[in-house]
């Protein structure tokens, strides 16, 4: 799960990470009302969507006067700004964080991600900030400190000092240094963060500054982490991951219109790869995990066509833990409730197979039955192109 900037700087600062004075904005006159709040002569208008990359396309506005900062807001207040992160349709600006400006004497990059291969935490930091980490890796490689982390042990003071030599800074700086860096460690370590990118990370004026910063959650821990629950904007995700979320399935939407309907992650990757080799494009990765009851399937095809895309459904189930016959009666119930007009292909092997069968022959004999995942992804792709030529001709 990702947060936004001002709600990742809120966390940082339960810490004592300092940060530049800011307020959140929920209109053009807030906006305007939180920089005469703030005080000083220029103001920086920041759009809080969940993505990299906002300054680049025009979602960080410097203003020197209140009225700029109230045009800017009313500029970017319902827009949907588009960067190389969100794809073409964009996120929508729904709240602005307004922020003083800062002296900045100096950028640096600071990281700190869970290397899930290592079993370990890895703390990345450059004396080149204010670049996306793939920029800083391709141009100055020699640049990035790494540090890894026993999560045992938690990040040694020794290892922050390390950071902070690294990083360049003289002396006067270290001690601050240190400090700054096991408060970020401790922040991403208390809340259960998978990722925590403050970039660019600034020297003014004697002083280390988040100047910007990005977190996001394992979603998996958040049952003890009300408080980061809370944080969620479902106005920042995908509405057809949202809906399957919400109702325990592992969902990611694709671009393609072939819906999928699998048990197990590995199963759904291998077909997923199955439906392209045989020329389609699947519509979504769904894992209805080994609860296959009939009214987790009906779930699953109602995440499945919230995709308004998707012209023709696979299911594709091993059963194991699962069984076929389950399956099945949750493959006509869900076509009783949702009224399913689409082509239909149903591949089902393992537990009460041939019951399975039996139930769809008696009850949905208009479904597609295959007997191996080649043949059931070939019958979809086939279904699908003739959808497509008819809408052709």
């Amino acid at each position: 799960m990702d947060i936004h900037e001002f709600q990742a700087k809120e966390l940082l600062a339960t810490k004592g990470v300092k940060l530049p004075r800011g307020g959140i904005a929920y209109s053009p006159e807030q906006a305007r009302y939180r920089a005469s709040e703030i005080g000083g002569e220029a103001w920086v208008v920041k759009a809080q969507i969940h993505s990299g990359a906002r300054g680049k396309a025009g979602g960080i506005i410097l203003c020197r006067s209140e009225e700029d900062v109230e045009a800017a807001a009313d500029n970017l207040i319902g827009r949907r700004l588009v960067t190389h992160q969100t794809g073409p349709k964009g996120n929508l600006v729904n709240r602005l964080y307004i922020e003083e400006t800062v002296q900045i004497d100096r950028e640096l990059y600071l990281g700190i991600v869970l290397d899930r291969k290592a079993e370990r935490i890895k703390i990345i930091a450059s004396p080149s900030g204010g670049m996306e980490i793939e920029e800083i890796a391709a141009k100055e490689p020699d640049s990035l400190i790494e540090i890894t982390v026993d999560p045992g042990g938690g990040m040694q003071r020794f290892q922050a000092r390390e950071l902070a030599f690294g990083l360049g800074l003289d002396g006067s700086m270290v001690t601050k240094a240190t400090d700054t860096l096991l408060a970020c460690y401790r922040v991403f370590r208390d809340f259960d963060a998978t990722m925590l990118e403050i970039n660019p990370l600034v020297v003014s004026k004697g002083e280390l500054m988040a100047l910007d910063c990005k977190m996001s959650f394992d979603e998996n821990a958040l049952f003890r982490r009300p408080d980061i629950s809370e944080m969620r904007d479902k106005s920042q995700e995908d509405p057809r991951e949202t809906f399957a979320s919400d109702r325990g399935l592992s969902y990611v939407g694709l671009e393609g219109e072939i819906g999928c309907i699998i048990n197990g992650a590995g199963l759904a990757m291998a077909t997923l790869d199955m439906i392209k080799l045989s020329g389609g494009e699947p519509a979504n990765f769904l894992d209805i995990g080994g609860g296959a009851s009939p009214e987790r399937v009906a779930k699953s095809f109602r995440a499945v066509l919230q995709d308004k895309n998707v012209k023709v459904i696979l299911v594709n189930i091993f059963a194991g833990i699962n069984r076929c016959d389950w399956v099945a009666e949750g493959v006509v119930k869900a076509r009783e409730e949702v009224g399913l007009d689409l082509p239909l292909i149903v591949r089902l092997s393992g537990t009460k197979v041939e019951e399975g069968k039996k139930i769809l022959a008696e009850k949905a004999p208009d479904v597609v039955v295959a007997d191996t995942l080649q043949e059931a992804a070939e019958r979809a792709v086939a279904e699908w192109k003739k959808l497509g030529q008819s809408a052709a001709a």
